[in-house]
């Protein structure tokens, strides 16, 4: 769905207005802005009957080569630019990205790869950010879930970005720039970090009026731990981005780990699935997401083409 925000295009993906016994653990809009609708694009998918499915095999090394994830047509990302044939599923199979739901569309182009790499500067508010007006993909999610991990696996660099075991080492907005042409930003996480009450609540402050101020933000990447189930912390999260309108994917981390005794036995892939059926109860279309490992670089590709095609859309309108 489009949204021209301060005249600059925005992907959103708005919270259902469907209601349910659930509904009081996330947190919920009063009501929808009157100016947002799905966009005839969706309209359409959403009218496709369930059973017709896209296979998509995601094959990005051990233990998932074998997996075979079947999506419903109305559960794809549709870009801007792109169009998807019910008709024709084959074709439509070719053109979603491994381990997601993302339909590869024409403002993906040969822009995508990472030639170099630069630490910018730490900001303590959104005031003090890069004010070049190169657009922008924000990392957030909760502490230790693997942020700076995935910066430096995006960008082939194995100490760009910080990383440590000691939850909440993030503490700034922190600017990379990405061929001297776009920036990924790594924002604090949330939840649980080893730091004061203090300070976290200076962090979630900041980083929310970050989403919500800044006009050079394409979009922001939600990481959930797919290692784990899910947590209400992270639903919550992305039902405040959806309801304030800010354009979102989610970015599933840790896809190599098998931690069978301690999580029941349920593997990344049944996390991931499980997670989207939570959240799809909230949306009105489906937010694009992509399963990613930082240990065997799963997803990396599939970050950068996404990555592309939603720059090169902000950047032409």
């Amino acid at each position: 769905m489009l949204l021209h925000h301060r005249l600059l295009p925005r992907l959103v993906f708005l919270p259902s207005t469907h209601t349910s016994t659930s509904a009081s653990t996330l947190l919920r809009p009063p009501r929808l802005p009157r100016h947002l609708s799905l966009s005839p694009r969706f309209c359409a998918l959403s009218h496709l009957a369930a059973p017709q499915t896209v296979d998509e095999s995601d094959n990005e090394g051990p233990p998932h080569g074998d997996v075979q994830v079947k999506l419903a047509l109305d559960r794809l990302f549709v870009p801007p630019g792109a169009t998807v044939d019910a008709g024709d599923q084959e074709a439509v199979s070719a053109r979603v990205l491994k381990g997601s739901n993302i339909v590869l569309g024409p403002y993906a182009r040969g822009d995508a790869q990472v030639v170099n790499a630069d630490f910018v500067k730490s900001s303590v508010r959104p005031d003090d950010c890069p004010r070049d007006g190169l657009p922008e993909f924000a990392l957030v999610g909760r502490s230790n879930v693997g942020k700076s991990s995935l910066l430096n696996s995006i960008v082939r660099r194995k100490r760009l970005a910080l990383t440590s075991k000691k939850p909440g080492k993030t503490q700034c907005i922190n600017h990379f720039k990405v061929n001297d042409s776009w920036y990924l930003v790594d924002l604090p996480g949330y939840g649980y970090a080893s730091a004061p009450q203090e300070a976290r609540t200076n962090w979630d402050e900041f980083t929310r009026n970050y989403f919500l101020s800044r006009e050079s933000l394409v979009s922001v990447f939600l990481l959930i731990d797919a290692s784990i189930p899910a947590k209400k912390i992270d639903l919550d999260y992305a039902s405040w981005l959806g309801q304030n309108k800010v354009p979102m994917t989610l970015v599933f981390t840790k896809c190599d780990k098998r931690k069978k005794k301690k999580n029941g036995g349920r593997r990344p892939e049944e996390n991931v699935e499980t997670f989207q059926g939570l959240i799809r109860e909230y949306f009105e279309a489906a937010p694009p997401w992509i399963m990613t490992s930082s240990v065997t670089n799963q997803g990396r590709d599939e970050i950068l083409l996404h990555m592309s095609q939603l720059r090169n859309y902000w950047l032409k309108h």
